[in-house]
């Protein structure tokens, strides 16, 4: 299918409105100030199951998952070609978890697994699950873990695959994890209240010793956060894109990434 799909791309940019979107393509990319590009690119991709609805009402909702599989799949690609070392992408909410049926969700966790061994089987990146993965059934957490181990020899661009992701459970897991360090060090709570900085919570983030994501982009024309990187998120750029996320065009990411390059970062100052 993935060939296919490749494929059919081909073709279409050698149709005269391809090479001419092609073009326009090109232009932009070379046009963009490459010291003045993020380090760490964190989507929230929303918009699959409102694409599914217009684009194939006939079809179940799987089709728009699928879909935004392989737009994630092209958009982790446009990244490594630019040379973002980092990106996250936020797949599944722990919201999801209370809103949907273990029916509704079974589809959407069976494409989220084939992704993450798409892209593991590629041997291009570092593969990292982030979120509360235990509140998974147990084969989807293993399988996930089990493809993103495979490519802990590699060095190449770092992907967070935020699944089954909550920025609240993410501070609470950090909160624990801090805590029960310091226990096992035999640090009393009134020492650690007396010593605690910021960064040592940092520590004990999903996303410890990664740059904090410069830019965050969010598809389908919502404006908010939804508590997506609660923490590391405090000095980031956002962009908003009316598209639903199966229709976001590498055209469209690379106007984001030019209108970051436009501002000016003051990082709270």
């Amino acid at each position: 299918m993935a060939r296919f799909d490749r494929l059919r791309e081909l073709v279409d940019r050698l149709h005269p409105s391809g090479l001419l979107y092609s073009t326009y393509e090109h232009r932009l990319v070379a046009e963009l100030d490459r010291n003045r590009l993020p380090r760490h690119v964190a989507v929230l991709a929303d918009g699959n199951r409102r694409w599914a609805r217009a684009n194939a009402p006939d079809e179940s909702l799987v089709t728009g998952y699928r879909a935004g599989a392989d737009k994630l799949m092209h958009f982790v690609e446009w990244c490594d070609e630019i040379g973002i070392p980092v990106v996250t992408l936020w797949v599944l909410s722990t919201d999801n978890f209370s809103r949907n049926s273990a029916e509704e969700l079974r589809p959407l966790l069976a494409v989220i697994e084939k992704m993450v061994s798409d892209m593991a089987a590629t041997r291009r990146w570092r593969v990292h699950p982030v979120g509360a993965l235990d509140l998974l059934p147990a084969e989807s957490a293993q399988r996930i873990k089990a493809a993103a181990r495979t490519t802990d020899d590699l060095s190449g661009m770092m992907i967070n695959v935020a699944v089954s992701y909550g920025g609240r459970h993410e501070l609470r897991d950090a909160v624990r994890s801090l805590l029960a360090e310091h226990a096992q060090s035999g640090t009393s709570i009134e020492e650690l209240a007396e010593t605690l900085e910021i960064e040592h919570i940092a520590e004990h983030l999903y996303t410890r010793g990664q740059p904090d994501p410069d830019l965050i982009i969010r598809t389908s024309g919502e404006q908010r956060l939804s508590g997506f990187l609660m923490w590391q998120s405090a000095h980031s750029e956002f962009y908003f894109c009316e598209a639903l996320w199966p229709d976001f065009r590498k055209v469209d990411f690379i106007r984001a990434l030019r209108s970051y390059g436009q501002r000016e970062r003051r990082f709270g100052r």
